[in-house]
């Protein structure tokens, strides 16, 4: 009995399933194109690198191996069809071809995530710097209503500092292109009025003139509140409080406005509006339509930031009864041989 014709049978099934695929490979076209493999054989381990279909006339694209020669393509055939699973499907795979327009692309690809990555970390410690100014006004408030003169003249060389801060937040976190352009303008134009204030309130301290001072601050306060929610620097969102007062306006107390107005440096409850039942202080007044300012008490006790409202004068009514004094007033100074 011969046993030839079954080795040569054992030989070429055994060979055929490595043979064919890598004939296929060394004749693949230039272009960088998709090869399929079928195997009936279960084996024991899964290839992460190819994708198996879920039935045989389902082919899959995936991402190309990272297999550059044609040595370490057979490398992969060989553990695709010994070490992989593979149950009656199709496999399908690929190999990268390396162009200089594609190495190109993909240097451009990764130095553009670079620069995002590197825009998002400045935008993040720029905002947080920005914030800090929450603090000075803070400051600049207790010192007003107290009449430091000596120490409010501090306060404009201190705020032009913020100059470059605020400008490279704006260049970096609205570049211009697109819809930013809007956000961009409003930025620029809130930054001008905020400094425009300053500029009031450095000249109002020169006269002593208090009511100019309390409108200047108002003003300044004003549009930084406008260009912190312009900017989307704002810590939490505004939920509208005059639904949960609908029907308890006896439960309100405050003087009648038409009768005993508030003025600078009153504590106040909005009687009316979008958010009743909330309170603040008023910081300055409107001359042309005494409206009143309204720097309202800090709605989240971890942000430092006080949200400022401007309302007619039947809005803002004063708080009747003892009350704690505005939050200002409790920041030490840093420099105790000041007091």
């Amino acid at each position: 009995m011969s046993y030839l014709p079954l080795s040569v049978s054992m030989v070429a099934v055994f060979f055929l399933p490595i043979i064919v695929p890598t004939i296929a490979l060394d004749r693949r076209p230039s272009s960088n194109r998709m090869f399929f493999v079928s195997s009936a054989r279960r084996l024991e381990k899964p290839i992460s690198s190819v994708a198996v279909a879920a039935k045989a006339a389902t082919i899959t694209t995936v991402e190309p191996h990272p297999c550059s020669s044609m040595l370490d393509r057979r490398s992969v055939l060989t553990d695709i069809i010994f070490k992989g699973t593979v149950s009656a499907t199709s496999v399908v795979f690929s190999f990268p071809i390396e162009t200089p327009a594609a190495l190109a692309a993909n240097k451009e690809a990764k130095e553009n995530l670079s620069t995002s990555g590197k825009n998002n970390r400045l935008k993040n410690r720029l905002g947080k710097r920005i914030l800090t100014i929450c603090g000075i006004m803070d400051e600049l408030q207790r010192d007003l209503f107290q009449n430091r003169w000596d120490l409010i003249e501090q306060y404009p060389t201190q705020l032009r500092s913020f100059v470059p801060v605020l400008t490279t937040f704006t260049d970096t976190a609205f570049p211009g292109d697109g819809s930013d352009q809007g956000l961009r303008v409003a930025l620029r134009y809130e930054v001008g009025r905020f400094f425009g204030a300053v500029e009031r309130l450095k000249l109002a301290v020169s006269r002593k003139d208090i009511d100019a001072a309390y409108l200047a601050y108002a003003n300044m306060a004003l549009h930084f509140d406008r260009y912190l929610k312009a900017g989307i620097l704002y810590q939490y969102q505004e939920i509208s409080t005059e639904k949960y007062f609908e029907n308890l306006d006896d439960s309100i107390i405050y003087a009648d406005p038409r009768k005993n107005p508030a003025y600078v440096r009153d504590l106040v409850i909005l009687a009316s509006g979008p958010d009743k039942g909330r309170t603040g202080t008023v910081i300055g007044i409107f001359p042309d339509t005494q409206n009143r300012v309204v720097k309202l008490d800090r709605y989240d006790p971890t942000s430092p930031i006080r949200e400022i409202k401007v309302v007619t004068k039947e809005w803002a009514a004063l708080r009747l009864g003892e009350q704690d004094p505005d939050a200002v007033f409790l920041i030490p100074r840093k420099d105790a041989k000041e007091e």
